[in-house]
């Protein structure tokens, strides 16, 4: 049987609600909406080469617009409130330095038998200047506790390809 088409949705106790900002040492992360437009282009044209060398995966392929992004926003701002994932502007004293992502397992990444046993997949991205200050592991800690803790889920999936040691 192959499984490369299964995604395992997100599962949430009923009446629950993600958090809209997250906490952690001088991160804080907000649920991402078409507010962050101006600076979440600015973040991801600066860091596509970055993106792809960290985060991995098909996107971006090139410099976003602000028209094309704004829908992509809108259409995370609908999964937040669906439930279906779950988008985060992150910020270091109040500087924008990327986003992360609660994605239900095998959108982001084929699912294995062995990926079909976590029931969250997390992914994130920061600026050159973030993570050359070394935000980009920083953030990776902070995604880990708030997938344990601020979110319903015990077993997450980084699906980053290049992990913090």
């Amino acid at each position: 049987m192959t499984h490369l088409r299964l995604i395992r949705r997100l599962i949430t106790p009923p009446g629950w609600q993600a958090p809209t900002v997250l906490r952690h040492g001088g991160l804080r992360a907000e649920a991402l909406t078409r507010h962050h437009l101006v600076d979440d282009v600015r973040g991801i044209n600066a860091s596509i080469r970055l993106i792809r060398r960290t985060r991995g995966g098909r996107w971006p392929t090139a410099p976003v617009t602000e028209e094309s992004n704004y829908v992509d926003l809108v259409w995370h701002e609908c999964e937040f409130r669906d439930k279906e994932s779950f988008a985060y502007a992150v910020f270091a004293e109040e500087r924008y330095i990327g986003n992360c992502y609660l994605y239900p397992v095998g959108r982001r990444t084929p699912a294995t038998p062995e990926l079909l046993e976590h029931d969250v997949d997390l992914s994130w991205w920061v600026t050159p200047d973030a993570y050359a200050g070394g935000l980009y592991a920083a953030l990776h800690r902070a995604l880990n506790e708030w997938a344990t803790t601020d979110f319903p889920f015990t077993h997450p999936h980084f699906s980053n390809i290049e992990m913090p040691a």
